[in-house]
């Protein structure tokens, strides 16, 4: 089985393929306290509540955004399953051209998600990442990495609105009933959910123009169905698409 592992700023996925599916799946906080012997010791356990033996666990792929935490969960996975893991980073083979200025800024999960749709799709692709970070990754027709957009999450958003307004409360992020609200609640949830609905939409209308071509756009991470839902422009939902192109890209390069 093959254990692929995404650490975001916030959560930290896993996903365990039984060759091409996904048998399971966890999410915990992607914490920079847990030492060492504590993610190896977590590991395990997510494993045990599964039944999966620590043994059934033959290959491991990672993907980091979070520079302290790649080390200690590198080393817990070797531990843990006496695998070491591929971590994407600079010198993996990604069959993909990387077009940024510098390819080395790019994160690993935009890399990985970019592979996924792109395999998915099989033409030009636009993927919007829901995450800390609200991200927007533009891959050409001929399978190469353009470059993207980067806007502050939702969630970044809305902490940002309650810590800096005295008397607005925080509120959970939630479709309203309409958009005009009628209390402060509703008011804000509507500026923040229907506001990104829009930034969505206007910023891939800004991206087609700017292409030339019309891309498919996919949509992924914790809040793509509550944006999704309203959204002209997205048209599939792929929650595990980053756990997909972890999947591919430890095929891609496990005879390397």
């Amino acid at each position: 089985m093959l254990l692929a592992v995404d650490v975001g700023n916030t959560h930290t996925v896993l996903g365990l393929y039984e060759g091409d599916s996904l048998a399971h799946d966890f999410r915990i906080e992607s914490s920079h306290r847990r030492t060492r012997d504590e993610l190896h010791v977590l590991l395990r356990s997510l494993l045990d509540v599964v039944g999966v033996a620590p043994a059934a666990v033959d290959g491991a792929i990672l993907a980091s955004v979070v520079p302290a935490l790649t080390e200690p969960l590198v080393e817990a996975l070797s531990r843990a399953f006496s695998v070491r893991p591929l971590v994407v980073g600079p010198g993996i083979r990604t069959g993909m051209p990387i077009l940024y200025e510098s390819p080395r800024e790019v994160g690993a999960d935009r890399i990985v998600n970019a592979v996924a749709a792109y395999e998915l799709v099989e033409g030009a692709v636009i993927v919007v990442d829901f995450g800390t970070a609200t991200t927007f990754d533009v891959i050409s027709g001929r399978g190469e990495y353009l470059g993207g957009v980067i806007a502050p999450g939702m969630q970044i958003s809305a902490e940002a609105l309650f810590q800096r307004a005295a008397k607005l409360p925080r509120v959970a992020l939630e479709k309203p009933p309409r958009v005009i609200g009628r209390n402060t609640v509703n008011s804000m949830q509507a500026g923040i959910v229907f506001g990104y609905v829009g930034l969505v939409d206007g910023m891939v209308e800004r991206i087609r123009e700017e292409l030339g071509e019309d891309p498919a756009v996919l949509a992924t991470g914790g809040l793509a169905r509550l944006i999704g839902r309203d959204s002209k422009t997205i048209e599939r939902i792929e929650e595990d698409l980053t756990l997909e192109g972890l999947r591919i890209l430890y095929e891609r390069n496990r005879d390397t």
